[in-house]
């Protein structure tokens, strides 16, 4: 997601999913009911003109026909026009562009055989220079310019198919003038040209996704102290941060490396898009990490961000999902693990906080099972929410129903024997139980193939036993799903201890008995929030989610509308009162705008940034209505709380010496 505004910016990079807010789909990645052809490798040359915004290349696509085939299909950006087209013998074809789905029709004049192996040889070229050509409508992947030129392979700068399930080879020379240093997956080799250009050659040798290629004005490759396989491509605008940014990286790399295993390659190289570039300012390759160059600040807190890339160095690059239906598994995991750095570096709260965010995100559009997601766009906010989301719900209840050491073994042991493969929903099952020795036939028809999450009853009632020995508690825990079946924690606060028992809830209800010492005062279901439920508070979260997609994508009425049932739930949610707020900023209404940030500021303080943010945005308002002293005010508030979320004491601190002035409309 990209935004114009400050406060859509913000929005962006406090959203618990990487890409979410998506304008419309133009339809190129909706996946074929049946795949017909499977690439197997690339032989690219490609030239980069920046000043010209052009790219031109030449592409020889080795495929196998899945069916006897007259017709053969491939998306190309529709920024690209074909020069020539050819089959392996060297006869020409003809081919129809169709710019509805980004995709290319080839005309064959002979059927192919099921199973025949054939190369295809395109020529082509085209402007590429911003997201007016992008397979995804509004989303920038592939742009020729200065000072950094993005070809991401979803941007379908060559003639593909099978987004991220089509695994393949490459060989791929890329042509930058002087000056520039490309960046891409596998073996690298350079050569000065006699023109001055220079020449990147870059292999690929197994099975995966290598069709990225970043160059720019890059400064030299800057390392992060102690780790000397992290590489940091930026321009001089970036230099500042590019070592802490490394050694960031060199954390979290040896962290995920430490819970998943050796990846296939220990070599990761970061480097710069432009500001406006991708959905979410990210995107992933074989030993490739590639961030918008404004995330590179380090106040924006790029942790999460950045780790989540790094997690697909196993969970899509090591192993990819066989379908898009599978694609719950690949973005699910890298999201969970991005959950667990986190739970590494920041502690249990942050983690609790992060797995709450993915509660709501699992939830906002929970009307579709995840193994018949693969019929939605995959850029569409339900199947990002879905597959991110409630892919990490579903592996953080597999970690508490099989418990740490088992759920790490069961991880290795998916990525071991999927290597360079793709991954079903079922083969996850199979490695799960045979690891855990459990049976979760109901675990995965409820979470995989089903809909819906339960809310949970407990009833209740406390007996004093007899001659000293404590207490009886005699209860059930109900819940509005006949299916489910899966071990609840139960925390029992009492007069002495606090005591946590596992509870195996089936069915509507679920009778216990707990014995303790002390007199049970408070009872507790799911209290670290292990299983993925329907709650209050929930509801609130859930409303607030789609209110932000729905303000990201300048539906301000729709936003408005989910908003207000955010509060309809809970009136001093000040999340929900923030988050009104934003709109009436964005609208100009500043009357209404600051007398909602007043109506955050006194609601439940949850999450605790809405009060600092909401200082800074009365801020912004004083000094857009000429009130500077009292928006000097509100920033010096905004310091005291000493919350620094998304850079927010720094921002306040800049504020209360230059005026905030809001940026000229695009």
């Amino acid at each position: 997601m990209f935004f114009q505004s400050r406060s859509r910016r913000f929005l962006a990079a406090l959203s618990t999913v990487c890409v979410l807010a998506v304008p419309a789909w133009r339809g190129a990645w909706a996946a074929p009911v049946r795949p017909q052809l499977n690439v197997t490798g690339y032989v690219i040359s490609a030239d980069l003109d920046p000043a010209l915004g052009k790219l031109t290349a030449s592409a020889d696509v080795t495929f196998t026909a899945l069916e006897d085939l007259t017709t053969a299909s491939f998306e190309l950006n529709n920024g690209l026009a074909i020069t020539k087209l050819t089959d392996k013998a060297g006869n020409a074809l003809n081919s129809e562009r169709l710019t509805s789905n980004s995709t290319v029709r080839i005309t064959l004049p002979g059927p192919l055989a099921k199973n025949s192996v054939n190369t295809f040889h395109f020529e082509y070229s085209g402007i590429l220079t911003g997201s007016d050509t992008s397979p995804v409508e509004g989303i920038k992947m592939a742009a020729v310019g200065d000072p950094i030129s993005m070809l991401l392979y979803p941007g379908a700068w060559f003639p593909m198919t099978g987004l991220y399930t089509d695994r393949f080879t490459a060989a791929i020379d890329v042509r930058v003038p002087a000056g520039y240093t490309a960046v891409g997956s596998g073996t690298t080799t350079k050569k000065t040209m006699p023109d001055g250009r220079t020449d990147f050659s870059f292999t690929w040798s197994k099975p995966g996704f290598p069709g990225t290629i970043v160059a720019g004005k890059f400064m030299a490759a800057v390392g992060g102290s102690g780790y000397s396989n992290i590489h940091v491509y930026v321009t001089d605008k970036r230099k500042a941060n590019a070592a802490e940014f490394a050694a960031l990286a060199g954390r979290e790399f040896e962290y995920l490396t430490s819970v998943f295993g050796q990846p296939e390659s220990g070599r990761i190289n970061i480097v710069e898009l432009p500001e406006d570039a991708v959905g979410g300012g990210a995107a992933w390759a074989p030993e490739m990490v590639a961030i918008a160059g404004n995330r590179f600040n380090m106040a924006t807190n790029p942790q999460r961000l950045l780790a989540n890339m790094l997690a697909h160095q196993w969970w899509g690059s090591e192993i990819s999902p066989a379908t898009l239906n599978d694609a719950w598994i690949t973005n699910g995991m890298s999201r969970y693990g991005e959950l667990m750095y986190l739970e590494d570096s920041a502690g249990k709260n942050a983690f609790q906080s992060a797995i709450d965010d993915s509660s709501a995100g699992a939830l906002a559009y929970d009307t579709e099972p995840l193994s018949t997601l693969g019929r939605l766009d995959p850029y569409s906010p339900q199947f990002q929410s879905m597959t991110l989301e409630k892919g990490a719900m579903v592996f953080h209840m597999l970690r508490w129903e099989m418990g740490d050491d088992t759920f790490q073994k069961f991880l290795r042991d998916v990525l071991s024997t999927y290597t360079d493969k793709g991954v079903r929903g079922d083969d996850v099952q199979q490695i799960a139980e045979a690891q855990s020795k459990l049976e979760l036939t109901a675990f995965f028809a409820q979470w995989v193939d089903g809909t819906g999450a339960p809310a949970f009853v407990d009833k209740y009632a406390v007996y004093r036993l007899g001659n000293n020995k404590g207490f009886r508690t005699v209860g059930a825990i109900s819940e509005d799903l006949d299916l489910f079946r899966m071990p609840v924690e139960l925390r029992i606060e009492t007069d002495g201890k606090t005591e946590d028992r596992r509870i195996d809830v089936s069915g509507t209800d679920s009778p216990y008995t707990i014995e303790t010492f002390g007199r049970p005062r408070r009872i507790q279901i799911d209290p670290q929030n292990w299983v993925l439920k329907s709650t209050p508070d929930l509801a609130v979260r859930v409303a607030v989610l789609r209110g932000q997609q729905l303000y990201a994508q300048g539906d301000y009425t729709g936003a408005l509308g989910e908003y207000q049932k955010a509060l309809d739930a809970n009136k001093s949610s000040s999340l929900a009162a923030y988050r009104i707020g934003e709109v009436f900023f964005a609208q100009r209404n500043y009357q209404s705008s600051a007398n909602s940030f007043r109506d955050a500021l006194r609601g439940d303080d949850d999450p605790r940034w809405t009060e600092v943010w909401s200082h800074i945005h009365l801020g912004y308002i004083f000094d857009i209505t000429g009130q500077r002293d009292r928006a000097v005010n509100e920033y010096r508030l905004a310091v005291q709380t000493n919350d620094n979320t998304q850079g927010a004491v720094n921002e306040a601190r800049a504020r209360m010496q230059t005026p905030y002035k809001r940026p000229a409309e695009n």
